[in-house]
């Protein structure tokens, strides 16, 4: 029986959910119970499933329990590649997202992490709500459920008693809001700091590796958006750019708006961010130097152009993700 003030939070299994995802809430509100002290509210979790057996990620067998009222169900996410056979994949989750969707009815508060929104979609949960994802199945899961509006650029959206977050170390983010709401900020920022979670993070669009993403585009697009990547410091010239290819300015546009959704011009700043961001991670060159490499003679605008992309300025993104590159040591004399 749940003690008064207690939050009720169930974590729902289904057979090849990533088993960290399972146990990752958890173990940070066990944590935060243990900085709010004994005479606290605390939180009581249960790990819950339709199926009386559950094998989650890499073979981990799951101890479940059988679905029980909870005030949050928390639905983790799954391995989930480009190009994937989504119908099958949710048409074997019936139960899971029966479940989910009867909670949903109930009243219950429902969470979803990374990738388990498609489970949410799947139960006509994310109709008419704002949404996110892992901002690598942004796009699919736009495609897919059109009534969705999907935030891909967001960390934690909540929409009317149902949250969706970023991919995996989201559920961090997700959890820290869900104990400062619980327990107070106090304990969440203890919590973030005995855990080592970034309790200050806003966007995942930082994150974001474009290489990884699905290339837009046909032959012609393609032919367009190379000669671009290889002229990031020229300045953006449209005629001379038609000119290259041999048509005019309004079909080079008309043609690559269509192969790509979008405009030359915005590949050509995406494609300067990106390196960008490369340069801030791996050199020592200033910012204005970086700014002129790719482009931009003010070191203002091109900052502008940089915060809106990533959601960082530019120094503060070299502060959060410079790599550190290890000097080998030099050898020992006749080594």
């Amino acid at each position: 029986m749940a003690t008064p003030g207690e939050l009720r939070v169930g974590v729902l299994a289904y057979p090849g959910c990533f088993a960290s995802e399972v146990f990752g809430v958890p173990d940070l509100l066990t944590m935060a119970a243990h900085v709010a002290g004994p005479e606290a509210p605390g939180y009581r979790v249960a790990i819950v499933s339709p199926r009386r057996r559950v094998v989650a990620s890499g073979g981990a067998s799951l101890d479940v329990r059988p679905l029980c009222e909870v005030d949050v169900l928390v639905v983790p996410g799954f391995e989930l590649r480009l190009g994937a056979d989504l119908d099958a994949w949710l048409g074997g989750l019936a139960p899971e997202i029966a479940a989910i969707r009867a909670r949903a009815a109930a009243g219950t508060a429902v969470v979803s992490l990374c990738v388990g929104a498609f489970l949410l979609a799947e139960a006509g949960l994310l109709d008419g709500r704002r949404a996110t994802t892992s901002w690598l199945h942004a796009d699919a899961l736009a495609g897919r459920y059109p009534a969705a509006d999907v935030r891909p650029e967001h960390l934690v959206v909540t929409d009317r008693g149902v949250t969706t977050t970023a991919a995996f170390g989201a559920m961090y983010d997700f959890t820290l809001e869900l104990i400062r709401h619980h327990s107070g900020p106090r304990v969440a920022r203890t919590t973030a700091r005995l855990a080592l979670v970034d309790d200050a993070r806003t966007s995942q669009t930082p994150y974001v590796d474009p290489s990884l993403l699905p290339q837009p585009g046909s032959e012609f697009s393609q032919r367009v958006m190379r000669r671009l990547d290889q002229n990031l410091a020229a300045r953006y010239d449209l005629p001379a750019l038609a000119a290259a290819f041999r048509v005019s300015t309004r079909t080079l546009l008309r043609r690559f708006s269509a192969e790509t959704g979008h405009t030359p011009l915005a590949h050509l700043q995406s494609a300067r961010v990106r390196r960008a961001r490369h340069l801030l991670e791996t050199t020592d060159r200033t910012v204005a130097a970086i700014a002129s490499s790719v482009g931009y003679q003010d070191p203002g605008t091109f900052a502008a152009l940089f915060t809106r992309h990533t959601g960082h300025r530019p120094s503060a993104y070299r502060a959060t993700f410079r790599r550190t590159v290890e000097t080998p040591a030099p050898s020992e004399p006749g080594a």
